[in-house]
């Protein structure tokens, strides 16, 4: 017989039996009022205290005590695990298992993860689903022993299911592995002695939504017979690449397998920016070398060119703000280090790519003769290339806040769209269409002499009668005129540079992609105690 009980200041009270078994001897014993009197009638509770036995008995300070137990001795160290051992910690009742037994929610649970498991390619030793199943069953044939008492089988199957169930729910509705440490983590920046990275390169900076305190409570909320199911099955994404992928799933090979799941996750991320409805937006996709630019009734796409390998282009949202129409670029203290500082002193190399040096904080230009390489490297000066023809980044730079300094941007070395893996740049994206973006920024039907102006700034051929006129009256000797120097995107644009080796391009066609940066590996390896 399994008893309740409570202890306070040492005093022991008898409560309720629970138990559906219990319920039925309950009634097996009571009869009701239309019944044949049993010989036994006058039979009480009392009658039964020689039955109590301690396997039997559930005390709410023995459950506090497993609990605080299974707490310590949980070394997981996954979103649900903590906040499962902080729910317990606090102090809160239990969430599954009460007087009457393990009702109907628990089978819910369990019914709708070992349906949805098995289509996302997960384990489900993770959930632990067998021991909580297992644990279910005992509850309520009240199977306790020494080795499993009552107080700790309570204890344990209602910190697994809650468990099991934040696993899920956070999982599917905010990813199963959390992109700013994963790819934050990808690249070392700085090792110590014996090779282990000291520091990283941050290489993802989308702005993400993430499971707080509030999605805590209201998952706790959740859990009750009427919306649990229903709550549980609302959390799977909706889109049509996740859909597409899941399908994908049964069949595929070993070798593509974690591509597909990888790709799953990513669909998982929710980013806080996302269009609205009608809205335009700029997407690059990294592994593809490609940039769609979408608006309501068009798709504008091009080659571009990313980041090698040790130069990653970070991955990131924003909201193009403005064009500056030929740029002067300020070098990198990386590639003054690497490629300008050894020609210090040296004019005609200075002279040959248009490169000016300054005073940092003057502001004065300095003679290139003037300068050595030792000076160059102290950081105290600096170097800009003049901006116009040969400018390596071209005619036309977008610029959008990043706390990396990369853009998107024209270029002076238009080779490399030609090329099948384009990651050369030092991390910038180099747009192999610029004219044509910068179109796509402006109204939807903007002024035609305003258009021409920026084709005249860019070096190009006029189309218009009034740009033609303007023209034949410079003279030929004179450098390209630049009529437009700075355009505002008005309404801003957002941009979205980011990482699909799977991806379903805006005109609806589904591409496969070399994983060029190794995030699917990554990726892959933190999501392996879920994958079967």
């Amino acid at each position: 017989m399994l008893y309740s009980e409570n202890r306070q200041g040492g005093k022991k009270d008898s409560g309720a039996l629970i138990g559906s078994a219990f319920a039925f001897f309950l009634l097996l014993l009571t009869g009701c009022s239309e019944s044949p009197a049993h010989h036994h009638g006058d039979m009480s509770l009392d009658s039964f205290k020689e039955l109590k036995i301690n396997e039997y008995v559930l005390n709410s300070l023995a459950i506090k005590e497993n609990l605080e137990h299974i707490c310590v001795n949980d070394h997981d160290a996954s979103y649900a695990a903590k906040q499962t051992k902080r729910y317990y910690r606090a102090g809160a009742s239990l969430l599954w298992v009460d007087y009457q037994g393990v009702d109907e929610r628990a089978d819910t649970l369990v019914s709708v993860l070992r349906d949805k498991l098995p289509g996302m390619g997960f384990s489900e030793k993770v959930f632990h689903l067998n021991e909580i199943a297992d644990d279910i069953v005992r509850m309520r044939t009240l199977n306790f022993d020494e080795a499993n008492p009552a107080n700790q089988v309570a204890a344990r199957l209602d910190y697994q299911l809650t468990k099991a169930y934040l696993r899920y729910a956070a999982g599917q509705r905010f990813g199963f592995v959390n992109p700013d440490y994963v790819l934050n983590h990808n690249d070392a920046s700085s090792q110590d002695s014996t090779g282990k990275a000291l520091t990283y390169r941050q290489l993802f900076d989308v702005d993400m939504e993430h499971p707080g305190d509030s999605y805590l409570h209201q998952a706790i909320r959740r859990v009750t017979p009427d919306s649990i199911g229903s709550y549980l099955r609302s959390l799977e994404p909706t889109n049509s690449l996740y859909t597409q992928l899941q399908k994908m799933l049964p069949t595929a090979s070993a070798a593509m397998r974690q591509k597909i799941q990888v790709n799953m996750e990513r669909c998982r991320w929710r980013e806080k920016q996302v269009p609205e409805p009608g809205e335009k937006y700029v997407i690059v996709n990294v592994p593809a070398f490609h940039l769609w630019a979408v608006g309501s009734d068009s798709i504008l796409d091009m080659r571009v060119a990313c980041g090698a390998v040790k130069t990653k282009t970070p991955l990131l949202s924003s909201k193009i703000t403005h064009m500056e129409v030929n740029p002067e670029w300020v070098i990198p203290m990386s590639i003054i280090r690497d490629d300008v500082a050894r020609h210090g002193g040296d004019s005609s190399y200075f002279t040959r790519h248009h490169y000016y040096i300054t005073d940092r904080k003057t502001g004065k230009r300095l003679a290139p003769t003037a300068v050595t390489p030792a000076m160059l490297l102290s950081g105290n000066y600096r170097v800009t290339q003049e901006g116009g023809a040969g400018n390596s980044l071209g005619r036309i730079i977008f610029r959008f806040p990043n706390n990396f300094s990369v853009f998107l941007h024209d270029t002076s070395s238009p080779g490399a769209f030609g090329r099948d893996n384009r990651g050369v740049s030092h991390g910038c994206v180099r747009v192999q269409r610029p004219f044509d973006l910068a179109l796509f920024m402006m109204e939807k039907e903007p002024d035609e002499w305003l258009v021409d102006k920026l084709r005249i700034s860019m070096g190009m051929k006029p189309v218009t009668e009034r740009g033609r006129e303007y023209m034949d009256e410079l003279d030929s000797s004179q450098p390209t005129p630049k009529l437009v120097r700075w355009q505002t995107v008005s309404p801003r644009v957002p941009l979205f540079i980011t990482y699909y080796t799977i991806f379903r391009t805006p005109d609806g066609a589904l591409q496969y992609y070399p994983d060029v940066y190794g995030y699917d590996k990554s990726i892959g390896e933190a999501m392996k105690t879920y994958i079967q």
